[in-house]
Formats: C-alpha cells, structure tokens, sequence
C-alpha cells in the first residue's frame, strides 16, 4: 500500500505528491498516537491501575 502511494507520488504533479505527502503524515500520525495509547496502558497495567 505505502509503496504503491509513493510509485504514485514519484510521476504525479505538485498537487498529488503535496496530496499524498498530507496522507503520509496522517498516517505516521495515527499509528504514533496509537502506540503512545497503548505504551500509557501498559504502563497503568504494570503500576496496578483500575480498569
């Protein structure tokens, strides 16, 4: 999938590459809280936190 957005992204105009650069970083982004979530879950688990 990230290979074929950046395939896309190597013969695309200025407008696509910004375009798919903005999905990129969203991307990066989501998986990056995702794990930071569950980085602070895990953590509450190991100190005896409440569910």
């Amino acid at each position: 999938m990230i290979s074929e957005l950046l395939s896309g992204m190597a013969h695309s105009t200025t407008q696509g590459m910004v375009g798919v650069s903005l999905i990129f970083v969203y991307m990066v982004w989501i998986i990056a809280i995702g794990l930071i979530r569950v980085g602070e879950a895990m953590a509450e688990d190991k100190a005896g936190g409440h569910h």
